[in-house]
């Protein structure tokens, strides 16, 4: 008995040890029915199984969470690695508030994205969409307007070329096609926004870009880090009606220079190990690829602890 009784001891005293060293963290996201809240959902079930109690703070854009992560109010972020470049150069839409604090944990899987249109429209390429109402304004998500500018360069086309229909977010400029006050509406594929539209419309058409290294020129003067890559129809790309190409960018976990080095490295590893765990929540983790966490991400930064477990990896090349 006094035996059983000590060994009970003392696997309580573990169990205590454990849950008094976890970490808890959290990790900031746009609202509901976005990708990065979507993401970051799945970074943080991830990081709850493997030693990081991790919790997910929503807000409406990374206009407002990254600068939050940069100032140290929040250990992590997601979000694209473009608009964290702004923000930490203070440039573009973060003019005036330069946030040299901000670091890289990661790359994650790109962020493929598409304007949609009814399935059952006369729209079917990008071109088409000129003179009609198209949502624009963004004032809660700067990041939106240069993306559109990209997508309708592709066509010859501009912002001016449309009827604005003025939305603060992605999520209301879904909102506002749902309602029949847009032809259209940007948002990235597998969000659940974009199944939300889907249904409420009785079908989606994503518009796809041609591929040439001119749309990609025209692409880039608006969004440098852009790319272009193929997508094929299935259950996670509702809209996509064959095999084509969509505009894309780089998407990044980030986080805070002062946020200690043990606990960058435990989610750098979580993201290294944990795919298959990310994407049983959100599919889009099915594209991710571990070995690609490191890349060109200048002129940002990474975090000392997530280079630490990158070397430990073999991932990391000076």
């Amino acid at each position: 008995m006094i035996r059983y009784l000590a060994s009970a001891i003392g696997l309580a005293a573990l169990a205590f040890s454990q849950a008094a060293s976890a970490q808890t963290v959290g990790i900031a996201t746009s609202n509901p029915g976005s990708i990065f809240h979507n993401i970051g959902t799945a970074v943080a079930n991830a990081a709850n199984k493997t030693g990081l109690n991790a919790t997910i703070q929503p807000a409406t854009s990374p206009n407002q969470y990254i600068p939050f992560v940069g100032s140290g109010g929040i250990e992590f972020g997601v979000a694209n690695l473009q608009e964290v470049n702004y923000a930490l150069e203070g440039k573009e839409w973060f003019e005036g508030s330069v946030n040299p604090d901000l670091r890289i944990v990661g790359l994650v899987m790109p962020l493929v994205e598409a304007i949609f249109v009814r399935a059952d429209s006369d729209i079917h390429t990008i071109a088409d969409l000129k003179g009609k109402p198209m949502v624009d304004g963004y004032t809660a998500q700067n990041t939106i307007l240069p993306q559109l500018d990209a997508m309708y360069a592709t066509a010859g086309l501009t912002r001016a070329d449309m009827q604005p229909v003025q939305v603060p977010s992605v999520v209301a400029g879904a909102d506002a096609f749902i309602a029949g006050d847009s032809v259209g509406f940007i948002f990235a594929h597998g969000a659940g926004k974009v199944r939300e539209a889907d249904a409420a419309v009785g079908g989606l058409r994503a518009l796809p870009i041609e591929a040439t290294e001119e749309n990609l020129a025209l692409a880039r003067k608006y969004w440098p880090v852009a790319f272009f890559t193929e997508l094929s129809p299935g259950p996670n790309t509702p809209g996509v009606e064959k095999t084509a190409t969509y505009f894309a960018y780089p998407q990044v976990v980030f986080t805070h220079a002062n946020v200690p080095d043990d606990v960058v490295y435990q989610m750098a590893k979580t993201l290294y190990e944990s795919k298959d765990t990310m994407a049983a929540t959100f599919a889009s983790f099915n594209a991710f690829n571990p070995d690609d966490m490191v890349g060109e991400i200048a002129p940002s930064q990474y975090h000392p602890g997530a280079i630490r477990f990158f070397q430990e990896a073999g991932l990391w090349k000076e």
